[in-house]
């Protein structure tokens, strides 16, 4: 019964990694793992801190992966990936103006 279950999963396995290969698979691999590199980047950025700290590098790679995925997912047609990036990329390109807006305001403050 456990060698089915393993058999069975190594097939599910090669059918979704290896048989349905393609460039779209590629593009959606690499744009999770974009997608996961700002989690690492917020941890060694926290550990470094001491504390718990998001760089702005963790808004690029999400707004980087998020709309990668977001392309993924369009190609793919896939109505629940195209629904929660958009929404999500949108709040990544608003974190990021606000960075931007505060450190604009914060260099104006320090050249008086």
């Amino acid at each position: 019964m456990l060698i089915q279950y393993g058999q069975a999963l190594g097939d599910y396995l090669y059918d979704v990694f290896v048989a349905k290969f393609d460039f779209w698979l590629a593009f959606g691999l690499v744009a999770q793992l974009l997608f996961t590199a700002r989690f690492l980047v917020q941890w060694i950025s926290s550990e470094r801190a001491g504390r718990s700290v998001i760089p702005i590098a963790f808004w690029f790679f999400s707004m980087g992966g998020g709309l990668m995925t977001l392309v993924y997912g369009v190609a793919k047609r896939e109505p629940v990936i195209i629904l929660g990036q958009s929404m999500a990329t949108i709040i990544y390109i608003r974190n990021i103006m606000l960075i931007v807006k505060h450190r604009g305001k914060a260099s104006k403050t320090l050249d008086r």
